[in-house]
This record gives C-alpha cells, structure tokens and sequence, in this order.
C-alpha cells in the first residue's frame, strides 16, 4: 500500500510538471486566472478535482 502511495504521489508531481515544463507563459496566465476567481468557484473546481481524481482511482483499484 505505501509503495502505490509514492508512486500516486510521483505521478501526480509529473502532471503537475508538465504545465509550467511545456508552456510556461499559458501556465502563469491560467495561474493568473485561477487568482482572481472568487472562492466558491475554486472550490469548486477542487471538489470537482477530487471527485474526478477518486473516481479514477476507484476505476483502477477494482
């Protein structure tokens, strides 16, 4: 379980990567965006992110 753990995390760390690591002017302008979004609407694409992230991983694990 902790191996599936780490790797989860690493997976997550390259997806992350590859926004600003690809098109680093597009990132900082949707950073820019995501900023001046009120709070309601950030966090609701976060549940929305973890919704979709849980579903995944159900989908996988079973």
């Amino acid at each position: 379980m902790p191996d599936s753990l780490w790797i989860a995390f690493g997976l997550v760390l390259i997806a992350e990567g590859l926004g600003p690591l690809i098109a680093p002017n597009g990132w900082r302008q949707m950073v820019a965006q995501l900023s001046q979004q009120p709070d309601t609407q950030l966090r609701r694409i976060g549940g929305c992110l973890v919704v979709t992230g849980a579903v995944i991983a159900y989908w996988f694990i079973r």
